[in-house]
């Protein structure tokens, strides 16, 4: 029973064949309403009408003859059609009840009981059925004509007429919810479609799914689906990227760190070579620490699509403190920091943890590659930074390619992972920035970002 009601074809089902059925009976009952104040209506004019009639003829002259008239089944002997002894019924009385003429079917058994002229309801002598009765004074005021039928009769001939109406709907009601039935599974025959074509689909199969074929309903559905299947494929090319990156990238330093292990092994009493050996096994660790660190900075960069935790950040408080956290860094290399806030920017929306991030990479950079006494330049302006270092620069071929992952100029002394410049630009990227890498005007490397 619980599987019937989460189907959505049994639910509707259910659902519009109750609807139709109590709109049938519904109908019934407006019809049979109607139809029966229709009828009163017709039969009160028509007894009225003959009530008038009879009014209107010369009674004293028709009571010498007979005062009853022949039954009417006797009057057609042969062939009365559908004759109906209850359709109408009459007699005439006297002011003082006594009755003078009747039709010789119903006439007989109606009883003098007049209150006023009109209509009443009543009863026949031996008779427990209601009648309804219309009371009519001649003109002169010596008779009384009550002209009655059966209630039942009308009821009777409401209930034809509406049973003549609605027993159609009624034969055909078994075959509308068939039909019903039918179209509705032909109708969601696409669900089924669908919900197979998922059922059998690879999980690694970006294709999105054609919604031209698909209600309109169900298309928005599809639609989220096919979004979910986008960023789904995304998530697993950046998985497997970052399998492949780490793979690759951790092999070298990895097989570095088990040499310099073997080396400190075998020093025995030699103190220089294993104080050396795990000096370089010490900056061996410090360069994967440091790759591991960058690649999930850059894993977890390229997830994001949006950013939260968006505020007004002051560009030149920023600087000056990633300036602060790198100043004694740079001492230890003889570099010195140079800040020179040209125009202060107003301020702009962004992520500070990741702004902090994208300077400390920058300036990381380029005191790693500024040789020994030299400068590195930091000029804020109303559009952006840029940072300017004195080193060896790069070479026209290679500047293109500065920013893409892994990849490191040739005849670079300095160790390094070639993902600091890449993190910067997802970051630059991510807060609507443009960067741009260039050589100096007389030496160096320089790296400038602008608002777009």
């Amino acid at each position: 029973m619980k599987s019937l009601t989460r189907s959505l074809r049994c639910r509707l089902i259910f659902g519009l064949t109750v609807l139709i059925a109590l709109s049938w009976f519904s109908a019934s009952l407006l019809a049979w309403n109607q139809s029966r104040g229709t009828i009163d209506e017709l039969f009160d004019t028509q007894q009225m009408q003959f009530a008038k009639r009879l009014t209107a003829l010369d009674i004293s002259e028709l009571t010498i003859k007979d005062p009853q008239l022949p039954r009417s089944k006797k009057i057609i002997r042969h062939s009365h059609g559908d004759l109906d002894d209850d359709a109408l019924a009459f007699a005439i009385f006297t002011r003082d009840g006594k009755m003078v003429l009747n039709d010789g079917d119903n006439g007989p058994d109606i009883q003098y009981d007049y209150q006023r002229d009109g209509f009443i309801d009543g009863q026949l002598e031996g008779d427990k059925d209601l009648w309804r009765l219309v009371w009519l004074t001649t003109a002169d005021g010596k008779y009384r004509i009550a002209v009655g039928q059966e209630w039942e009769y009308r009821q009777d001939m409401a209930l034809d007429i509406v049973q003549a109406q609605l027993l159609p709907w009624l034969v055909a009601l078994p075959v509308m919810i068939l039909l019903l039935i039918w179209l509705i599974t032909r109708e969601l025959e696409p669900l089924k479609q669908l919900a197979l074509r998922l059922r059998l689909r690879q999980p690694e199969d970006e294709t999105p799914i054609p919604v031209d074929s698909l209600p309109s309903e169900v298309q928005p559905l599809v639609e989220s689906l096919n979004h979910l299947f986008a960023r789904t494929g995304d998530m697993l090319v950046r998985e497997r990227r970052f399998t492949s990156d780490a793979a690759h990238e951790l092999r070298s330093p990895l097989s570095a760190l088990k040499v310099q292990t073997e080396v400190a092994q075998l020093a025995d009493d030699d103190t220089q070579m294993r104080r050396h050996a795990l000096t370089n096994l010490t900056e061996g660790i410090d360069r994967a620490t440091r790759l591991v660190d960058q690649l999930l900075t850059l894993s977890r960069l390229d997830s994001l699509s949006g950013m939260e935790g968006m505020e007004d950040i002051a560009l030149q408080d920023v600087l000056q403190t990633g300036v602060m956290d790198n100043y004694h860094k740079a001492q230890a290399s003889g570099i010195e920091l140079v800040l020179d806030i040209r125009q202060v920017p107003t301020p702009r929306r962004g992520q500070p943890l990741l702004m902090a991030l994208l300077v400390r990479n920058l300036l990381d950079n380029a005191i790693r590659y500024s040789p020994r006494g030299s400068t590195v330049n930091i000029t804020l302006d109303a559009q952006g930074f840029s940072v300017q270092d004195n080193g060896p620069g790069v070479s026209p071929e290679h500047l293109q390619r500065i920013g893409e992952r892994f990849f490191r100029p040739p005849g670079q002394e300095k160790t390094g992972s070639g993902l600091g410049l890449s993190i910067v630009q997802r970051i630059a990227t991510l807060h609507g920035m443009t960067t741009r890498f260039r050589n100096g005007e007389t030496a160096g490397f320089c790296v400038e970002l602008t608002w777009h």
